[in-house]
């Protein structure tokens, strides 16, 4: 298949796909009057590029993948520089996952916080003479 098929069968663009051939990721047969040409492997390469990419994967980190297809392995993960690349990212998951909670820990302080500030003037609004609440973006509560 010429390059305007393969990307939309692959759901990209011609640009991309020249991207991909200009970093190594895909290689474009040439007929004779140099006509790009792919074939089916071509297609499942660039959907496993896809795939990994929507998982987060950099293109960079596709290329073990890439190179574990061509090698012959049918889902081009069973390879080890592609094992060592799926735990890299599962570290990488881990170490974000627990960033979020301490930032998730830090607002859940926050609004803490908040409420018990929002009760105490409410509290003080309920005593005679007491200050009336006041909302900190401006308006009264």
């Amino acid at each position: 298949m010429r390059i305007g098929e393969l990307a939309a069968r692959a759901g990209t663009t011609t640009r991309t796909l020249r991207y991909y051939e200009s970093r190594g990721l895909l290689s474009a047969r040439r007929t004779g009057n140099g006509y790009r040409t792919y074939d089916e492997s071509d297609l499942r390469l660039l959907r496993q590029i896809r795939t990994l990419q929507d998982f987060g994967f950099d293109l960079e980190e596709t290329r073990p993948f890439v190179e574990c297809l061509r090698a012959g392995h049918p889902e081009g993960d069973a390879c080890p520089a592609s094992l060592q690349v799926y735990r890299r990212k599962l570290d990488e998951l881990d170490a974000l996952i627990g960033e979020l909670r301490a930032v998730r820990e830090k607002v859940g302080e926050q609004l803490a916080r908040a409420e018990s500030a929002r009760d105490g003037l409410a509290a003080d609004a309920e005593v005679p003479g007491g200050p009336e609440p006041v909302c900190e973006l401006g308006g009264e509560l």
